[in-house]
């Protein structure tokens, strides 16, 4: 009789966890980045220009997260 596996295997590891952290910290940091800009609808340099680069770093991080795999152990 097989004994269940006591070790349950997460889709995610750890690391990959905090990479979603840091991924979300940075979205979350552009957004308020854009909000700061003193131009009528945002038309400003952080608005338009750092807000949205910021958030795309963001994206980045988070589609880095996600892919990022453990390497296996085969013994």
């Amino acid at each position: 009789m097989n004994k269940p596996n006591k070790k349950s295997k997460l889709a995610f590891s750890g690391k990959n966890y905090k990479l979603m952290l840091v991924g979300l910290a940075v979205l979350i940091a552009g957004f308020f980045i854009m909000t700061l800009d003193k131009e009528d609808y945002g038309f400003g340099f952080l608005g338009i220009t750092l807000g949205p680069i910021i958030v795309m770093v963001g994206f980045g991080i988070q589609f880095w997260a996600i892919l990022h795999s453990q390497k296996q152990n085969k013994d």
